[in-house]
């Protein structure tokens, strides 16, 4: 699993959360697959362990996730992902607005514009 946090790139928490909801909604995560601890998330991306917790309770308010004591967290079996050819789209569009210089807040502009 790939995930970086950048300085520009709004809280850690926002990023961890953003990242891992992607590689779910991608089916890069796939159903009941273990996400890495939080002390060991942490620890890799060298933030507090309190910002990956936060990162990992918003994922499960969202339904995304689920987490039980001693069994880890895992990405939950009714996560839904969406179409192969949305993903790329969506893929090939973020690549284009950062060769662009385009924030991420300008490309969301851009895509609710053409919504």
């Amino acid at each position: 699993m790939i995930i970086t946090i950048s300085p520009l790139g709004g809280t850690a928490a926002e990023q961890v959360h953003s990242q891992l909801r992607g590689l779910i909604t991608a089916g890069k995560l796939a159903a009941d697959e273990r996400l890495p601890s939080v002390r060991q998330l942490a620890t890799d991306l060298g933030i507090a362990p309190g910002t990956v917790a936060k990162a990992y309770r918003q994922l499960e308010e969202e339904g995304l996730v689920t987490s039980r004591v001693g069994a880890g967290t895992r990405v939950s079996r009714t996560a839904s992902t969406v179409a192969q050819d949305v993903a790329d789209a969506a893929r090939g569009f973020a690549s284009a607005a950062q060769r662009s210089g385009l924030t991420r807040a300008d490309a969301e502009r851009v895509l609710r514009a053409m919504w």
